[in-house]
């Protein structure tokens, strides 16, 4: 009953005191909160209990009973709720503890322990936890803030040191479209010549399903226009690619047509001269010299591969070799008939690049773009006549439509086509004498005739030349040192016995040489 009696007491005692503020009654020094000592002392009259403290309720009213920590919590969710529903605005002053440097929560109702009876400095809550949070908290945000002003500036190039100019991140930057001017040697070159180079169409008559006859597009290739005066222009191009053709048809890069008109052919160089009215051109190509070119040298091949659709191609390449000699069929009788000396190059020339411009850096065209060896082990080796060959041909198609050469009127046929046996029975060639080239046939009041040869003859010596077959032959009498009237002196076997004569060259009429 003492201590029931004794605890309402204190309830009663604590709650009268909870109304009044705090006053000390003793002079000794204030208690120290931070220890952790019970805030209640235990009546002289008690058993020594579990210490208890009190605590604060929402509304404000205190109570016993609860542990320490209870005591606190409640005590600081107290403390907060009163400060949240007080005016606000109202700015709260911590006060300042004498001597200890801690924080002395705002003013506000002092609670005052019974105990002994004598009074003492009300019970201050230990705010060691809440003061921990409230750096935690000032600590992240600091944190916070020290990142993002590092991106900031990170960002922003702020404080770069790397412009010694010193210069304001406000000065305005002009921007620009970065841009520039692709132009070569190889550029400039293919823009003097390259509208220059046409697509040449061969025609050809057809029959159709229904028995009408027309003309249709048989082949295509290229051609360069070398010359323009008097409202025409020339175009030279190969004989191959105007061969057989009904109707002709020149095409330019701009994708204009203008018909064609042959001047004439000459099919031992595989040149040919077209004319056409000059209103559709442009430019006229410039011939350069071909006899100054060295190996190694840059080559660029301009035409139209495999038809209109890949007109103005240009290929790069080099020279790759000079003076080469290509043994071609011209009469298409299954034999190798005649020599073409060219230009060699790697830059690629493919089907209907004939006729086409080899050029070089200059832009000047120095050779005609011919043929190229087309086998599966070869690959990069094409051919060009060289300019200085074309250029006295072509003025000799224009002004006749032909080029007329030197001729001895005769037949002739390789003597290494003939058997071993022929050679002794027939034509009585000694020990050694395996070579040359003999006479089939002669014609009648020929150069051959005149100066007396006749057949079985074997020609093995013209102009101080061996000659070791019909083609070597040919090259040597339609070579640029020989012309008509000139007087040549040729060597012969008749009958196993070596003879002299002088023929003077006169002009071809027919195939014969």
């Amino acid at each position: 009953m003492e201590q029931l009696e004794n605890n309402e007491f204190e309830k009663k005692k604590n709650t009268d005191s909870a109304e009044q503020p705090y006053q000390p009654t003793h002079d000794g020094p204030v208690p120290n909160v931070n220890e952790t000592h019970s805030e209640r002392a235990p009546h002289p009259q008690e058993p020594v209990q579990e210490p208890i403290a009190e605590g604060v309720t929402p509304e404000g009213q205190a109570f016993a009973g609860a542990t320490q920590e209870q005591a606190e919590a409640s005590m600081t969710n107290a403390f907060f709720e009163k400060a949240a529903s007080s005016n606000e605005g109202q700015p709260v002053h911590p006060g300042t503890r004498s001597g200890g440097g801690g924080t002395i929560p705002p003013e506000g109702p002092q609670i005052t322990t019974g105990g002994s009876g004598n009074g003492g400095e009300p019970p201050r809550k230990n705010h060691s936890k809440r003061n921990n949070m409230i750096g935690y908290f000032v600590i992240g945000l600091v944190g916070v803030l020290i990142g993002a002003l590092v991106v900031f500036f990170a960002v922003s190039g702020f404080g770069d040191t790397s412009n010694s100019s010193g210069s304001s991140s406000d000065v305005p930057v002009k921007k620009a479209k970065v841009s520039y001017e692709n132009s070569t040697d190889i550029t400039k070159a293919v823009d003097k010549v390259q509208d220059a180079v046409v697509s040449v169409l061969n025609y050809q008559q057809g029959t159709s399903l229904t028995g009408e006859t027309s003309e249709e597009e048989a082949s295509s290739g290229s051609g360069v226009v070398y010359k323009k005066e008097d409202g025409k222009a020339y175009i030279v191009t190969n004989n191959h690619v105007v061969e057989g053709a009904n109707k002709l048809e020149v095409t330019f890069s701009s994708g204009k047509k203008s018909e064609a008109k042959l001047l004439g052919t000459d099919e031992w160089n595989d040149l040919a001269v077209l004319q056409i009215d000059d209103e559709n051109v442009t430019t006229v190509a410039e011939f350069g010299d071909s006899d100054s070119l060295t190996v190694g040298e840059t080559a660029i091949a301009i035409g139209s591969p495999l038809g209109t659709e890949f007109a103005g191609t240009v290929t790069q390449g080099i020279i790759s070799g000079l003076n080469r000699t290509v043994p071609v069929d011209v009469n298409g009788d299954g034999s190798e008939d005649w020599e073409a000396e060219v230009i060699q190059t790697d830059a690629a020339i493919n089907p209907g690049n004939s006729g086409g411009a080899l050029i070089n850096l200059e832009g000047q065209v120095i050779g005609i773009n011919s043929m190229k060896i087309s086998t599966e082990d070869v690959e990069g080796i094409g051919f060009a006549i060289p300019i200085n060959t074309v250029a006295p041909i072509l003025a000799q198609l224009e002004a006749n439509g032909e080029v007329v050469r030197p001729s001895l009127g005769v037949t002739l046929r390789d003597v290494d086509t003939i058997p071993e046996t022929q050679q002794k029975n027939i034509l009585n060639l000694p020990d050694g004498v395996d070579y040359g080239a003999m006479v089939s046939s002669v014609q009648q009041g020929s150069a051959a005739d005149e100066a007396g040869l006749k057949q079985y003859d074997v020609i093995v010596e013209m102009n101080g030349k061996k000659v070791s077959d019909s083609m070597g032959l040919r090259k040597i009498l339609y070579s640029s040192d020989l012309k008509i009237g000139d007087k040549v002196d040729v060597k012969y076997y008749r009958d196993g016995k070596e003879q002299t004569t002088t023929i003077t060259l006169k002009a071809a009429n027919t195939s014969a040489q």
